[in-house]
C-alpha cells in the first residue's frame, strides 16, 4: 500500500489537510470523531485507478487545523462543499463511517444536487443508542479528564501493557486499534477541544441528539448503500434496520463479527461491495428481500 502525500488547501481561514488522488467518478470518504484519513488509505488503492478519490481530515482531526468554532454537522457539510469547489469537482459519491455518515446526510440534505451515491458506514444519525464513552464527553469537566488520561505518561503506561499482553497471544481487533490511535491524538489541548465541540454537537448525555429520520421523510434518497458490523460496540447495528425502514429501496450489508469499522477489519470485502455499488451492480437488489431484522444482531424489542 502506497501512502500518498496529503496535501493542503485554506478553507476559511485554517489549513485542511486532504488526499486527491485518481481520475473518474468522484468519491469523497469521511472519517468518524477520532479518525483521520488514514481508515480509509487502504481503498485509495484499490478505488483511485478508475475514480477520483478525496479523503480529508476534517477540521478538528488529524493534520488539519483545529481552530475554535463550528463543529457542527452543517458546518463539516458546508467545509467539504468547498473543498469539492476547489478541486472543481461537481458531483460526488459520498461515503461516511459514524460522524461521517451523519455529515454526509447532512451533506445529502443541504445540496442534494451534488450527491450521486450515499454510502452510509456505521452511521450516526439514525438512532439515539450510542457507547457510553462517547456519551461521558459531554459531561462537565470532560476536558480535565481528558487531559490527564490522555497524558504522555499514561499512554505509556497503556501501551507497554497492551505490549505485554500481545507478548502472551493478546491480539488486538480494527476497532481498538483505531480507537486507540484516535485517543492518542489528544496529546495536544487544541485537539481535546475540538473533540469535545464535535462530540457535544452530536451528542448529549442520554445518547445521539441529532436524528436524520427528522429530514429523510422530506427528501428523495440518492442510492444508499448501507454497511454495518454484527459486533458493533459504538452504535448497535440493529441502526441499520431503523435506517432500512425510512429509505425502503437501500441496500443494507452486515459483516458478520466485524466491530464498528467493518471497513478495517474486511476491507477486501469492503472493497468490493463499494465498487460493486458504484459500478450499479446492486441496484436491482435494493430493497428487494432484505431481511426484517439483522441475523445475529440483538433487537430491542420496541424496536421489532
Amino acid at each position: 500500500m502506497v501512502r500518498l502525500a496529503p496535501q493542503t488547501v485554506v478553507l476559511h481561514g485554517h489549513d485542511l489537510s486532504y488526499v486527491d488522488t485518481g481520475s473518474g467518478p468522484a468519491i469523497l470518504f469521511i472519517h468518524g470523531i477520532l479518525g483521520s484519513q488514514r481508515q480509509w488509505s487502504h481503498l485509495v488503492d484499490e478505488l483511485d485507478e478508475d475514480h477520483r478519490v478525496v479523503v480529508p481530515d476534517l477540521f478538528g482531526h488529524g493534520d488539519s487545523a483545529k481552530p475554535t468554532g463550528d463543529y457542527s454537522l452543517g458546518a463539516h457539510a458546508a467545509t467539504l462543499r468547498d473543498l469539492l469547489d476547489r478541486l472543481g469537482i461537481e458531483r460526488v459519491t459520498l461515503v461516511g463511517h459514524s460522524l461521517g455518515g451523519g455529515i454526509a446526510m447532512q451533506f445529502y440534505y443541504l445540496f442534494p444536487e451534488r450527491v450521486d451515491r450515499l454510502v452510509l458506514v456505521a452511521s450516526g444519525g439514525l438512532g439515539r443508542e450510542v457507547n457510553l464513552v462517547l456519551r461521558s464527553a459531554t459531561l462537565p469537566g470532560a476536558e480535565q479528564v481528558l487531559g490527564v488520561i490522555a497524558s504522555g505518561p499514561v499512554l505509556e503506561r497503556v501501551e507497554a501493557l497492551g505490549r505485554g499482553a500481545q507478548k502472551v497471544g493478546w491480539r488486538p481487533g480494527a476497532d481498538i486499534g483505531a480507537i486507540w490511535r484516535g485517543f492518542t491524538s489528544l496529546a495536544d489541548r487544541e485537539s481535546r477541544r475540538a473533540f469535545l465541540a464535535t462530540t457535544r454537537a452530536v451528542i448529549d448525555i442520554g445518547g445521539q441528539s441529532i436524528s436524520a429520520h427528522d429530514h429523510l421523510a422530506g427528501v428523495t434518497p440518492p442510492p444508499t448503500l448501507i454497511v454495518w458490523g454484527s459486533r458493533d460496540r459504538m452504535i448497535p447495528a440493529w441502526h441499520a434496520l431503523s435506517a432500512q425502514r425510512a429509505l425502503p429501496e437501500c441496500q443494507v450489508e452486515l459483516f458478520e463479527g466485524a466491530g464498528h469499522f467493518p471497513h478495517l477489519d474486511d476491507p477486501d470485502r469492503f472493497a468490493q461491495v463499494l465498487r460493486d455499488f458504484m459500478s450499479g451492480a446492486a441496484d436491482g437488489a435494493a430493497g428487494e428481500g432484505l431481511p426484517t431484522r439483522l441475523e445475529g444482531v440483538e433487537v430491542p424489542a420496541n424496536e421489532e
